[in-house]
């Protein structure tokens, strides 16, 4: 019987608690406040990354993990006879992440070259988390290799994301808009929704004045994707703004059928994106 093990990134924000439950192997991204750099997640955790954020100097920087280091892992994990491994990664439109994945797998010799199928999730923190945790699922109910890539696929297209930033300071510094733009949001109010095209790129769906227009806004745009569907998961996401993820989870289950609903936190690298009071929704109809 093969054995099949998960690996991502640590942009798929999944607590520890549920990786270590599900044995899913996780590479993380770096994250540099000047000359300092931090291992996203594992020496930089978000509490501190977020208090980090109000007092450094330095704006901070992502980078991907090394081909090196993927190839490690792969090797590892390979080392174990009949072992097969899934690799889900950050949005290939987003970040370099999952092509350097995909190269670490070339790079495999012998029996192992083969073994590793590298999938690009269109995604990103717990639009990827989703995705990896019901692969991990999967492989507890013994589905096989081409089961669990398909399921994958199948969620990736009924899975809904919106992100709410609270500030365009760091879209703009990301070079995700311009300084006209930032400023004049800012100067109104304007909150962009932001959302996940089917590519995995970031759209801007809609821009209101105001988080209580906004939320509205979001309803009426998960109306429109789930239709009379029952939402299976919720994961409500925050970056250090419990009390707006808690307003936007309130919203969602009043308004819809909800089975399963849970919160995570923003991780470092996708903070560093988004911004400090981000809230997302991630929404899963299968």
């Amino acid at each position: 019987m093969t054995n099949i093990r998960i690996v991502t990134d640590s942009t798929a924000d999944i607590p520890l608690a549920v990786r270590e439950a599900l044995n899913i192997e996780m590479v993380p991204l770096k994250i540099n406040f000047g000359e300092e750099q931090f291992l996203d997640t594992v020496t930089l955790q978000s509490e501190d990354f977020y208090r980090k954020l109000t007092s450094s100097a330095h704006f901070p920087t992502t980078s991907t993990p090394s081909p090196g280091e993927f190839l490690d892992v792969y090797q590892s994990l390979l080392e174990k006879p009949d072992t097969e491994v899934i690799s889900i990664h950050l949005s290939s439109v987003l970040s370099g992440t999952y092509r350097t994945a995909e190269l670490a797998s070339t790079l495999l010799e012998g029996d192992q070259l083969g073994k590793v199928h590298v999938v690009d999730s269109c995604s990103a923190s717990y639009g990827i988390g989703a995705l990896v945790v019901a692969a991990a699922e999967a492989v507890q109910a013994g589905k096989s290799v081409d089961e669990i890539v398909t399921l994958v696929q199948t969620m990736r297209a009924n899975f809904y994301i919106y992100f709410l930033v609270d500030t365009l300071e760091f879209l703009q510094k990301g070079g995700r808009i311009g300084k006209a733009s930032a400023l004049l949001g800012s100067l109104l109010n304007i909150k962009p929704i932001l959302s996940l095209d089917s590519a995995g790129e970031v759209s801007v769906v809609d821009k209101v004045r105001g988080n209580k227009k906004a939320i509205a806004r979001i309803l009426e745009l998960l109306a429109a994707d789930v239709s009379d569907k029952t939402i299976r998961s919720l994961h409500i996401a925050h970056a250090n703004n419990l009390e707006g993820a808690e307003q936007l989870r309130e919203a969602i289950v009043q308004r819809f059928a909800v089975e399963n609903v849970a919160y995570i936190t923003l991780g470092p690298v996708i903070g560093a994106h988004a911004g400090p009071g981000t809230i997302a929704a991630f929404v899963s109809t299968v």
